[in-house]
């Protein structure tokens, strides 16, 4: 009965970990990215530890300040790389002619026209091209426009706490080495300590290579697309790279980020024919193509070495962790789904190793 008793405690100190880190999430991001931005700095503050000026150390905290400054250093440096990228493809949106843009496709609209005419009572007085048109002329309206500007702007201010939410913390992090673990064997009586640290150890080897999995993932990506884009779909190499460094990105978002990245690279594939006077379709049929076959090798081959050899989980379970994940949460949700998973998994296992579902689970551990 005492036995039942403590593991029903043990259960409902889970659930209420599990709704702080769900009711604060925004924060345990912040934390998780920090953590991240720790482990791919701690190389570096490794290097810098043993650097000696004669007889004398550099000192922990302007080791992480020097680590900080070059990780933010190769951000930003990427950012200006491609900004003026963006600023100009938005420039040739802007700039784009609607008339123009709907000719191109004036044979697919006759099509669908006659098809509602065809099979409806109602689809006279309805003209798809028409609709079509006054919704990008709207799109493109300055009223919109200004919306656009003042959305763009809260994100900004967001982006603005965020970055230096994630930069403080990361600082201590990388200054404190074991902060964390020290922190969290001190909300658990003493007698756990052993396992605690244990579990922390594990952990921590399991989210580095995850982390660095998924950065490894970030890099084949934008080289696959980049030369498949340039090569076979005929797009400039800096258009290329802008579209194979954004599907990158957007792929670490499980199963709905390669769908958004293949919008973008469609919509950039919309103006290369506008702007060099070829058909759309075949541009489009060329793009889907090197998507489709990037997304093939990324899924059989990188993907199943990142998340489940990396966290040692079985690829079922990834997927309905993430779909749980991304309906409590949504795109957060599934970006910290399986880090946060891992833990558990990790925690489970020294805690609950008696039960035969923990056991399967974590087999592999």
């Amino acid at each position: 009965m005492k036995k039942f008793a403590k593991n029903l405690a043990i259960l409902a100190a889970t659930a209420a970990v599990l709704f702080v880190v769900w009711y604060f999430q925004n924060i345990v991001a912040y934390v998780l990215a920090a953590l991240a931005l720790s482990f791919v700095g701690r190389p570096v503050m490794r290097i810098l530890g043993r650097l000696r000026i004669k007889r004398w150390l550099l000192p922990r905290s302007l080791c992480a300040i020097i680590t900080l400054i070059l990780l933010w250093g190769v951000f930003l440096g990427i950012l200006g790389f491609f900004i003026p990228l963006v600023a100009q493809q938005f420039n040739a949106f802007s700039l784009m002619d609607i008339s123009h843009l709907m000719s191109v496709f004036d044979d697919y609209f006759h099509r669908l026209t006659d098809f509602l005419q065809k099979y409806t009572d109602s689809a006279s007085a309805f003209s798809p091209k028409d609709a079509i048109a006054e919704e990008l002329k709207n799109f493109f309206d300055n009223r919109h426009v200004t919306l656009m500007v003042s959305s763009l702007a809260g994100t900004l201010k967001s982006i603005a706490v965020a970055a230096f939410a994630i930069t403080f913390i990361t600082f201590f992090f990388l200054k404190e080495d074991g902060m964390v673990f020290n922190f969290i064997t001190l909300l658990f009586p003493k007698r756990y300590e052993e396992q605690i640290m244990r579990a922390l150890t594990s952990v921590n080897q399991l989210l580095v290579r995850y982390f660095v999995g998924i950065f490894c993932d970030m890099l084949c990506m934008l080289t696959m697309l980049s030369a498949g884009l340039t090569l076979a779909a005929g797009f400039p190499l800096t258009q290329a790279m802008l579209v194979g460094l954004t599907a990158g990105i957007l792929n670490v978002i499980p199963y709905v980020g390669p769908l958004v990245g293949l919008s973008v690279g469609m919509l950039f594939a919309l103006t290369l024919s506008l702007q060099a006077g070829t058909a759309f379709g075949i541009v489009a049929l060329k793009t889907a193509l090197v998507f489709f076959t990037a997304q093939v090798v990324d899924m059989a081959f990188l993907q199943p070495y990142i998340y489940s050899n990396s966290i040692k989980s079985h690829p079922l379970e990834i997927f309905l962790v993430i779909l749980i994940a991304g309906s409590m949460a949504g795109i957060t949700g599934m970006l910290v789904a399986i880090p946060t998973y891992t833990i558990l998994r990790v925690f489970a296992k020294e805690f609950f190793n008696r039960l035969r579902l923990v056991q399967k689970l974590t087999g592999q551990i």
